[in-house]
């Protein structure tokens, strides 16, 4: 691999145009900042702290942990990505990118050979080891003021990594009293009037969207379709028949040298998202998610595919195939197939667009060295010490770096840390927000760290941190609970907007 200096990486681009993107691997192990040392050092040094953004991986470079001593070494040049990535190749292979970089707790031989036996088995069967989990979550049971959102009836899966749980894949349910069918005809009201007024249908929108037109909704507030009624017939047949043209044009390129790795990758992620729901163990659903992420990688050379850009296409996905299918079905088990053909072609097509407009807001997230989410994960930590200062010491005082665990947050827009229904109640509220996946999102996870700040007080490890950071139990969810904390960051938003600065780091 060869080296790259950071100060002329746009002249690296330049001199290799010619390669971009077929020489551009995907960003793997995206989920979490890729490490930079190899796993057989970390029995012989401290907790790595990040430094500067490695120029290879785009995570953050491993630097000694500082300690109160008298003397200090400095630290040793880490060893290259390439090392680490031909150290660990079959590991790519695996589809294990649920990784964390370990800190310098003292764990003996006994607890290590144990937790590795027990991810082995786990691996084995499929799922996650469900202990130490299952003792966490049945401690916390959050107690939830009532609000005036309806109920929403939800299947509950095992809280165990909630990244795979379908509870509730999406609850379209009519509307079920008088309220809920005023707000559906107000929705109706502004749609169809011949030139929606997008502020006002963010207003409606803000505090959920009816299922009905949540399609429609999502599509105007995305920027897809446009405000003027009389252009959004047009408007979408043109950008469909474009869509499919990429397909036409680009798809069969996918297995040539300079492509194969990208969609070798977008091949390796599809069939982990959901496991849990049929749906998307669909071959049919899969070869279009496929087409989706590649056309839309080949398009987008300065960042191509990372993992985590499939799961941005799920909501989306979820919530235009409720168009079509019928309304007595269930979502997470219909076949796909007895869609009519150009139905699909619709889903996917705009499914694609959605995705693509929504990927322009945050493009720095997945472009070299994801800025965008580096930068996020520092301004989260900067929010955490003004809302909550003892949770934040509680952190560091057991060496838990947000980038641990808060990079898939950013990366996955908090998909893979609560179940799918509550993620497009989520997705209703980031819409309707001004720069709301660009910005509002990070008050949301700081609502989102907080609202389990009495719980991660209570562990007094390392360890027990991680796993409760990495395994929040949220499988019970609701819309209850997103509005909650959609509120609660609304506030933060807002308690802090006098304060233009209060999101840089400090100086030193």
């Amino acid at each position: 691999m060869q080296s790259l200096d950071p100060q002329n990486g746009k002249n690296f681009w330049k001199k290799n145009s010619k390669s971009v993107p077929g020489s551009m691997r995907a960003v793997y192990g995206a989920m979490h900042p890729p490490i930079t040392r190899s796993p057989n050092d970390y029995h012989l040094t401290r907790r790595p702290r990040e430094g500067p953004p490695h120029p290879l991986t785009g995570g953050q470079q491993i630097m000694s942990s500082p300690r109160k001593e008298s003397t200090q070494k400095k630290p040793e040049p880490s060893d290259s990505f390439q090392d680490y990535q031909e150290s660990v190749n079959d590991a790519w292979d695996c589809g294990d990118d649920e990784f964390c970089v370990i800190s310098d707790v003292k764990i003996s031989n006994r607890m290590v050979q144990s937790a590795a036996l027990s991810v082995i088995n786990s691996h084995r069967s499929g799922q996650m080891p469900t202990s130490n989990l299952a003792e966490l979550h049945q401690q916390i049971q959050p107690s939830i003021a009532p609000t005036e959102a309806p109920a929403v009836e939800v299947t509950t899966y095992p809280p165990v990594n909630n990244i795979h749980s379908s509870a509730g894949v999406l609850p379209c349910m009519p509307a079920s009293n008088e309220r809920d069918m005023v707000k559906q005809e107000k929705f109706l009201e502004l749609i169809s009037s011949n030139s929606t007024n997008l502020m006002e249908l963010r207003k409606l929108s803000w505090s959920g969207i009816a299922p009905p037109v949540r399609a429609v909704t999502w599509r105007l507030l995305n920027g897809y379709l446009p405000a003027n009624a009389e252009r959004r017939e047009d408007t979408l047949k043109r950008k469909r028949e474009e869509y499919w043209s990429f397909v036409k044009q680009y798809y069969d390129t996918r297995h040539e040298d300079i492509y194969q790795d990208t969609f070798r990758q977008i091949h390796i992620d599809i069939p982990r998202m959901s496991p849990l729901v049929p749906l998307f163990q669909q071959t049919i659903v899969q070869e279009m998610f496929e087409r989706i992420l590649y056309i839309w990688a080949i398009r987008h050379p300065a960042s191509g595919y990372v993992q985590g850009i499939n799961d941005l296409v799920t909501p989306f996905f979820i919530v235009f195939l409720h168009e079509v299918v019928p309304r007595e079905e269930k979502l997470d088990t219909y076949d796909v197939e007895l869609i009519a053909e150009e139905d699909r072609a619709v889903v996917e097509a705009d499914s694609f667009w959605c995705m693509s407009k929504l990927l322009d807001g945050i493009q720095d997230n997945y472009t070299f060295a994801q800025p965008g989410i580096q930068t996020k994960v520092q301004q989260l930590g900067e929010l955490m010490k003004r809302i909550d200062v003892s949770l934040h010491q509680h952190l560091e005082r057991h060496e838990i770096d947000y980038l641990q665990f808060s990079f898939r947050w950013f990366n996955n827009l908090l998909m893979r840390e609560m179940p799918l229904g509550c993620t497009v109640r989520l997705w209703d509220t980031l819409h309707a927000e001004p720069d709301g996946f660009s910005h509002f999102v990070l008050y949301v996870c700081a609502a989102f760290l907080k609202y389990f700040s009495q719980h991660l007080m209570a562990q007094r490890d390392f360890q027990g941190l991680m796993l409760l950071l990495q395994n929040l139990p949220t499988s019970s969810w609701s819309d209850s609970e997103i509005s909650l904390l959609v509120a609660e960051a609304f506030r933060l938003k807002y308690m802090f907007a006098d304060a233009p600065n209060h999101l840089q780091a400090s100086k030193k």
